[in-house]
């Protein structure tokens, strides 16, 4: 298994998200609102990030892949 060093303060978009977890857009977003994946922050006009400690909790430090 791969450990991430992880800076609960760390804020990652959406692609960084996805090298993380294996899904699509539309299916992360489809997550987000069922309540599946954590709630994004909005930064700005076309900026959304996500903690990774959020992204941790919400799915477990075993469910984090890095894709290649």
């Amino acid at each position: 298994m791969l450990e991430l060093p992880i800076n609960s303060g760390a804020l990652l978009r959406l692609p960084e998200v996805l090298r993380l977890i294996p899904v699509g857009k539309s299916s992360w977003w489809a997550g987000v609102k069922s309540g599946r994946y954590p709630q994004p922050i909005k930064l700005g006009p076309g900026i959304t990030v996500w903690r990774i400690a959020d992204i941790h909790q919400r799915t477990g430090p075993g469910n984090l892949w890095l894709a290649s």
